[in-house]
């Protein structure tokens, strides 16, 4: 039963006061950087990698059409209503070491596979030419729920893409084959994600 003031108010005793200031001090607990998305801990990267002046990345803006923008006051627009103007390529391009780069980043919350689903076929065709033009060009995946980061170049990518259309092959790449054919990314302070450090390595195997 929960007694009350003639105003309405509960009334509590003063271990109900010492819990809720217990309850207060937990909430402080702060777990700094956990539950970022992939395309956060990337933004965050490439801002590090900009300001050391070791690439200029930056993830490229969503081609939209404004159709309907509603003003709920002076100072603020809310788009409302918008579709894309054509499909979009990948989500990140720049410049590092005199190379144009291109890549793609992709999460899932599967544990065991990657699905090949998750790609467009507009966006290998995209990775394609700049890789013929001499571009490097990558994926990088997240596994969600386990919290892990890998790296794979386009050309193991494409060779998975192409094999699924071929005598009913897998639509997915196994996590081992992920591990073996590409490398992981592990989370550091500065940068969040040194995925430049792991793609170096690459480039000189």
């Amino acid at each position: 039963m929960t007694i009350r003031y003639p105003n309405g108010k509960p009334y509590r005793t003063n271990n109900d006061k010492k819990h809720n200031r217990n309850q207060l001090k937990k909430k402080k607990v702060s777990f700094s950087k956990r539950g970022m998305t992939l395309e956060e801990d990337l933004n965050v990267t490439n801002e590090y990698y900009l300001q050391s002046n070791q690439a200029v990345i930056h993830k490229k803006p969503i081609p939209i059409q404004v159709v309907n923008v509603d003003y709920p006051r002076r100072s603020a627009a809310k788009i409302t209503e918008a579709y894309y103007r054509r499909a979009s390529t990948t989500d990140y391009n720049g410049i590092y070491k005199g190379r144009y780069i291109d890549f793609e980043a992709k999460e899932t919350r599967n544990k065991t596979s990657f699905p090949l689903k998750n790609f467009h076929e507009h966006q290998l065709e995209h990775m394609q030419k700049c890789y013929e033009h001499g571009g490097i060009c990558f994926v990088i995946i997240r596994f969600s729920t386990l919290n892990r980061v890998f790296l794979m170049d386009f050309s193991t990518i494409y060779k998975w893409w192409r094999q699924q259309f071929e005598n009913d092959s897998r639509k997915s790449i196994p996590l081992e084959n992920i591990i073996s054919e590409g490398a992981e990314i592990h989370y550091g302070f500065s940068p969040r994600l040194p995925y430049l450090d792991v793609l170096d390595r690459m480039l000189t195997k």
